[in-house]
């Protein structure tokens, strides 16, 4: 059993990182991961030839908000980073010089005429933020005073380029309220998507807004005791019945990112049903995770002792991921948000059907 940090350690060269995604979206390198015998180097574009006819792409349509934000309490300069909306409608951030903070304290923000007040903060530092306006208010406030929060992997010394707002968004993007993008959408362009239509796999979305705590690192060594953070998801009953209709026909559940895994797994029964959703997941998937709900994964390679690496782990087989990321790195695939993509066939799937 792999259950420390340190298992889901390597080495990844620096001039991997990509820093800009690849151009055209779907130009992007393909790993296909099969069961078993040689991986496939590939690109995103020949995706549909990889997928059967009855198989159902299911996708996270939330849309990136602009959450990096600088505020003032007084004099003090505080960056705050939005990580979720809350059913009050206040919101959970994180809080630079958190421990400066206390109940009650306003915030205001340069440029702006708009404040905040602090309700409640938390000892990982975590605010609770009544901001002083919402809906399609709030949004204007957050195009004049915010910035994407970039994973701090992409170099950017003066701050997220125009450029990035629009390579930071997946062509699902509908829904606003993450803090970062599910990457692995952003591979898909109109062609491609037409290329799958003609190939007869279907296409729902799902949103899982994907949070702050995101980039938090796993503490300590043992994986056991760590904390994931919440994330607000939504599966419609329509996309719920969509996709139970997809399995019943042997059609096989393909995931675009693992947000979109995250949150199927989060609405599914025992025996695979998926159902309507709308309320935060936590979910953690290590190596030892009986998969419910998805036979295949398209997802970007991830950064190493994250949690995103344990969840692919967990879903191929640590061994079978062990070796592509050594194949991918010796072959030079770009890693991370704007990186490259791999295709991801379950470890207890049944070999030619649709998996248990």
């Amino acid at each position: 059993m792999h259950d420390l940090a340190s298992d889901f350690d390597f080495v990844l060269p620096g001039a991997l990182i990509a820093d800009q995604p690849a151009r055209p979206r779907d130009s992007a390198r393909l790993l296909h991961v099969p069961q078993a015998g040689p991986f496939q180097d590939l690109a995103v574009r020949d995706l549909p030839g990889l997928l059967r006819p009855g198989d159902l792409l299911v996708a996270n349509d939330t849309a990136v908000i602009p959450a990096q934000l600088e505020a003032r309490r007084g004099e003090a300069k505080i960056g705050i980073t939005l990580d979720r909306i809350l059913p009050d409608g206040t919101w959970h951030a994180l809080a630079r010089n958190a421990r400066r903070l206390r109940a009650g304290d306003v915030l205001t923000f340069p440029g702006t005429p708009n404040r905040a007040e602090i309700r409640d903060r938390d000892a990982e530092g975590g605010v609770i933020l009544r901001f002083d306006t919402e809906g399609a208010a709030f949004d204007a406030f957050l195009q004049v005073a915010g910035a994407l929060a970039l994973p701090p992997y992409i170099a950017r010394p003066q701050g997220p380029t125009e450029q990035d707002r629009t390579d930071y968004a997946t062509i699902f993007s509908t829904h606003r309220g993450a803090v970062a993008a599910p990457t692995a959408g952003l591979h898909f362009t109109p062609g491609l998507l037409a290329a799958l239509d003609a190939a007869g796999v279907g296409r729902r979305t799902l949103t899982l807004h994907v949070g702050a705590g995101t980039f938090l690192p796993v503490r300590g060594e043992s994986i056991a005791s760590h904390r994931m953070h919440a994330e607000r998801g939504i599966i419609t009953p329509e996309t719920a019945q969509a996709i139970n209709a997809a399995r019943a026909a042997g059609g096989r559940i393909v995931a675009v990112g693992t947000t979109s895994l995250r949150l199927l797994e989060s609405a599914a029964d025992p025996d695979g049903t998926i159902r309507p959703f709308d309320g935060d997941t936590a979910i953690f998937i290590r190596p030892g995770y009986r998969f419910r709900a998805v036979d295949l994964l398209m997802t970007n390679f991830h950064l190493p002792r994250s949690t995103l690496f344990m969840l692919v782990c967990a879903f191929a087989g640590y061994d079978r991921m062990r070796q592509a990321y050594a194949h991918a790195i010796e072959t030079g695939y770009r890693f991370y948000s704007y990186g490259d993509a791999c295709l991801l066939h379950r470890r207890d799937a049944a070999i030619g059907g649709t998996g248990a």
